[in-house]
């Protein structure tokens, strides 16, 4: 079946529903604009299949699966660079969570990106902000998820402050209104428990200020359209539509006995949850009105899909970021990554049909070489070690988790005993990045411009093959004596560095 050029898709594995759209790609006045052709909803809930020890239950997975296959149908013609799928919160904090991603990715047929709190704000407020005028001034954002709440305050398309907090409709209405009671009790615990979480963002959003309020995704449209359709409020949500709304469930007493207009049947399971949440978020932070806008999560996937396509990659602006931050070498920096590249690019050549997941690295593989030494900032002694925990655990918009942990895993492995990253060995397409970044930053230690000799790299089922000139060698013994002892390095994780002169 030929590929669709003009079109891509998102996939949202939310905690609360999992969604995905289509869109057709357009380019008035030279700008992209998407216009959504095809969409699907599936209100999963795959956030109340958490245990209280966060194991994703199998029957949670199951659904999940099976909604995924219906997806996959739909996408069936579709390139791995027309679509992006993301998980969210629920898939986040599972501890079997990258079990589950890994049957997830087998049906669906496409990688699947974990995304963090924060990342997840930076694509929610993108979505929301390609669906509203420029020149607004400053804008609070409010996205109530499954098992988040992200907040945004941005201004146009650059996003100011972002947070993530582990709140959401799902996670409220599962400890507080599990069996469908609506008691002020439970109510009141609920807002309180939400304004806990949110009143250490207070200090920081009110000091920046905001001309106006935001709110995306199923909530807030949710709670809007009963409002709306009984008279509550004209538009949006109003602070006063809110607490009326509060009223007619507490006096409901349960969610099956709440009869206004606009309650759908599969969104009642939430409702209570999610209007804990937004209360909560009026209350702390004394908001008289909120706009609702159709941007959400999923619509900030395909701006930053299409972002990636035409060199305007977030991720290429967070490395820059990084390198300014930690004050890295940059002139050395760029040495290691164009020979990192050369030597990669070289064993992959040497190998009739190299692994297509081997070719997708080189990216990945350009960015770390340049935040290898991000760990100087700490402490010289065990940079490797620093470097990997700033790129495993520092807010990184643009990279997804695993993107994350795959960097931490190549700056570890590229200085050091081999043996702290042994789980790499087994495959090529764990090893041959970080093992291509080790190389090149023996060959370049005296961080000096002086010409390289030419290098031959060979990929082998357990190595590398790795051919010099006799000459060079022996005018360069610190080289020459490294190259002895990585020989020694490789052999301990089960690898093997042939030299040849």
């Amino acid at each position: 079946m030929p590929v669709q050029p003009h079109l891509i898709a998102a996939v949202d594995m939310g905690s609360s529903s999992f969604r995905m759209i289509v869109a057709r790609v357009e380019y008035p006045l030279g700008q992209p604009q998407i216009h959504i052709i095809d969409s699907l909803r599936e209100p999963l809930r795959l956030g109340a299949g958490l245990s209280e020890d966060k194991i994703l239950s199998k029957e949670a997975q199951q659904r999940a699966l099976e909604a995924l296959g219906r997806f996959a149908e739909r996408l069936r013609s579709f390139h791995p660079d027309q679509v992006r799928a993301v998980a969210t919160n629920a898939v986040r904090v599972a501890r079997n969570g990258p079990e589950f991603i890994e049957k997830a990715q087998e049906v669906l047929g496409f990688e699947i990106d974990v995304i963090s709190g924060i990342e997840e704000a930076r694509l929610v407020y993108t979505g929301v902000a390609h669906q509203l005028p420029l020149g607004q001034g400053k804008r609070l954002v409010v996205d109530i998820g499954g098992g988040s709440t992200e907040f945004v305050l941005g201004q146009d398309y650059e996003p100011l402050a972002m947070e993530s907090l582990y709140v959401g409709c799902v996670t409220m209405a599962q400890k507080y209104f599990a069996d469908g009671s609506i008691t002020a009790k439970a109510m009141k615990s609920a807002i309180m428990e939400a304004r806990r979480e949110i009143v250490v963002l207070r200090r920081q959003l009110t000091e920046i200020g905001w001309t106006h309020v935001v709110g995306s995704s199923g909530t807030s449209r949710t709670l809007s359209e009963i409002c709306v359709s009984n008279g509550f409020c004209e538009h949006g949500l109003t602070a006063s539509a809110v607490e009326r709304l509060k009223s007619e469930l507490l006096a409901a007493g349960h969610v099956d006995r709440v009869k206004l207009e606009g309650i759908r049947s599969d969104r009642k399971a939430n409702l209570a949850g999610g209007l804990a949440v937004m209360a909560a978020v009026f209350e702390e932070l004394e908001l008289h009105e909120l706009e609702v806008s159709e941007g959400a999560l999923r619509q900030g996937i395909l701006y930053d899909l299409i972002g990636r396509t035409e060199n305007h990659d977030m991720r290429e602006i967070t490395v820059s970021q990084f390198v300014s931050r930690y004050k890295i070498d940059v002139v050395h920096a760029h040495k290691v990554k164009a020979l990192t590249e050369i030597l990669f690019e070289s064993a992959c050549a040497s190998v009739k049909q190299p692994n297509k997941n081997l070719l997708l690295q080189v990216p990945l593989l350009g960015w770390t070489s340049l935040l290898h030494e991000v760990g100087l900032s700490i402490s010289h002694n065990g940079h490797h070690k620093h470097s990997a925990y700033i790129l495993g655990k520092s807010d990184m918009p643009g990279f997804s988790k695993k993107e994350q942990a795959q960097m931490a895993d190549w700056v570890l492995a590229h200085n050091g005993k081999l043996t702290k990253v042994a789980y790499l060995a087994s495959e090529p397409q764990y090893w041959l990045a970080p093992m291509c970044l080790r190389l090149a930053t023996l060959f370049l230690r005296r961080r000096e411009i002086e010409a390289l000799p030419q290098i031959e790299l060979k990929l082998l089922p357990n190595g590398l093959s790795l051919t010099l000139p006799d000459q060079w060698l022996e005018e360069h013994p610190l080289t020459q004596y490294s190259l002895e002892i990585e020989i020694d390095q490789w052999e301990k994780v089960g690898l093997k560095l042939d030299l040849h002169i």
